[in-house]
């Protein structure tokens, strides 16, 4: 896993490495794991994956914006997005690493 984004195929190969299946059923293993985790999202649901972090939909209400090209005020219709809230041991990971 080198670079700065971690794809679809580096999980997989990730997965194969450290399992041993087959690249096909590694890389079902994962569109399955991405596909439970968005039918759950789209019915509002938490994903909790303990140790690592919550993914969570939010509604976001309108609210008065700019447009960038002209400077002037635009609404911005409300919206759901995802958030993400990392768990203490993931923070508590990710401190380490920056410190060495």
């Amino acid at each position: 896993m080198k670079g700065t984004t971690l794809t679809r195929a580096e999980l997989c190969e990730a997965v194969h490495e450290e399992v041993g299946l087959t690249r096909q059923d590694c890389a079902e293993l994962v569109e399955r794991t991405l596909d439970l985790m968005a039918q759950a999202l789209e019915l509002d649901e938490q994903v909790k994956l303990s140790g690592f972090g919550v993914f969570q939909v939010r509604a976001k209400r309108a609210r008065m914006g700019r447009n960038p090209k002209t400077g002037e005020p635009a609404e911005i219709e409300p919206r759901r997005v995802i958030g993400f809230r990392a768990s203490q041991v993931m923070k508590a990971r990710i401190d380490r690493a920056l410190e060495g």
